[in-house]
């Protein structure tokens, strides 16, 4: 590694962690010459990974565009940039996880609304609108139905375990 500051090669590693969930190592060092801090990352060099687009064209996955979906479907509500990374996160894992190097554009597409769904359900309909290219309100209405059902559902089970324990 060279130093930011006076390009010297010598240095040694302070400290070291884990970072991104254990996919990648963020190392602070030192440069032996000018003595000035600086941070590295190492990360494992991954296979690409193409997305299967809808018309049947491919795209190598991309990290920036599917956080930049996210932050479109959850703007002005009250979900944490922190929060965001951390469904993209996840999903960057399910991903790897999937077998071989492609991956269908609507399987990422239906990660990204089941993590919404229980954290805000404004962005989740924001998301699915835009996502399942709805071409009525009856498609839209029926989407929003579906997740009150859920919500309801989920509240019953919630009250259910706290009168089996009380």
């Amino acid at each position: 590694m060279r130093c930011p500051e006076c390009d010297a090669t010598e240095n040694r590693v302070v400290d070291t962690r884990t970072s991104r969930g254990g996919r990648a190592v963020r190392r602070r060092r030192e440069c032996l010459v000018c003595e000035t801090r600086f941070t590295t990352y190492e990360y494992i060099e991954e296979r690409p990974i193409q997305i299967l687009k809808r018309d049947g064209s491919a795209e190598e996955f991309d990290r920036s565009k599917l956080l930049a979906s996210l932050k479109l479907a959850c703007a002005k509500r009250p979900v944490s940039p922190a929060r965001m990374e951390q469904i993209v996160e996840s999903i960057e894992e399910l991903i790897s996880r999937e077998a071989g190097v492609e991956i269908a554009s609507e399987r990422i597409g239906e990660w990204v609304m089941e993590a919404l769904s229980p954290i805000d359900r404004v962005a989740f309909v924001r998301y699915a609108s835009v996502y399942r290219n709805f071409q009525d309100a009856g498609e839209f209405q029926e989407v929003v139905e579906e997740l009150e059902d859920r919500h309801r559902l989920a509240q019953l089970r919630r009250n259910q375990v706290e009168i089996k324990f009380r």
